[in-house]
């Protein structure tokens, strides 16, 4: 049978998803595409396939998943028609129609991350789907001169979950960076927030989040910067606290890009 393939873009609020991938007895972004999909062509001739995993309540303003169906789809009018089904907090971006020898899973990729946080007096909770809130007070700017630590290639063992003692660690970082928050708003959101934007080829199962937990423990004065530089060359943790996992809903998936 042959068999067509669709390269779309959508975003997403992850916050009541138990991440992208399908998952027994959890609602998951790709269960709710995949349900539309089926609406949509009224038969199940067709596979998704996601460009990574996201963590449950991680959101995205691009994540690419491909398409393989048994016919042959109008682009645009199958972009409409997942918007007018996809629920209102999954939306379809674009749909490019691309060959066979496509491999979303092993074609080159950079990914851009973001992860929003403010810190002090708790927040409005409108904004809890997309923000972080640390209650203790942070060292913004120490925490800007350790977010540029992790920047080359180092070994992030201390930076993944769980690791597997035979895996390989070693992993490039081309941009990290804590900026102020300009990018996202509301009437409902603190005066001050934060974004750590990373950006880089390929990271491991919570390796943001481990970075992020590390940078709040900085902010904290509980680790020091050569802290942080130890546990990049050895790839074990300089002390406990660099392995604290900040909570996922304050990440964003922001862009995908293909080589």
């Amino acid at each position: 049978m042959k068999k067509f393939y669709y390269l779309i873009n959508i975003q997403f609020i992850g916050f009541r998803y138990s991440g992208w991938q399908k998952q027994t007895n959890a609602k998951t972004v790709q269960e709710m595409v995949d349900k539309t999909f089926h609406f949509i062509f009224d038969h199940d001739q067709f596979k998704t396939l996601g460009a990574g995993r996201t963590d449950a309540k991680v959101s995205a303003n691009q994540f690419a998943l491909e398409l393989f169906v048994r016919d042959e789809q109008d682009p645009a009018k199958l972009l409409a028609d997942l918007n007018t089904n996809l629920p209102a907090d999954i939306r379809a971006l674009d749909v490019t129609e691309v060959d066979e020898s496509f491999k979303i899973i092993n074609d080159p990729k950079i990914k851009e991350y973001q992860y929003i946080f403010t810190y002090g007096e708790k927040i409005h909770p409108f904004s809890a789907p997309l923000m972080v809130n640390f209650s203790d007070s942070l060292d913004i700017n120490l925490m800007k001169e350790g977010a540029k630590l992790f920047e080359g290639r180092h070994n992030f063992k201390s930076y993944c979950f769980r690791p597997n003692p035979a895996g390989e660690f070693d992993r490039s970082v081309e941009l990290c960076e804590i900026v102020e928050n300009d990018l996202y708003t509301a009437s409902f959101f603190p005066k001050e927030s934060w974004i750590l934007q990373v950006h880089g080829k390929g990271f491991m199962r919570q390796q943001i989040r481990l970075m992020v937990g590390a940078l709040v423990r900085l902010g904290r004065g509980e680790i020091t910067l050569e802290d942080i530089s130890d546990s990049l060359i050895s790839g074990e943790t300089a002390k406990e606290a660099i392995g604290f996992v900040a909570p996922s809903s304050g990440l964003i998936l922001n862009k995908v890009h293909f080589e």
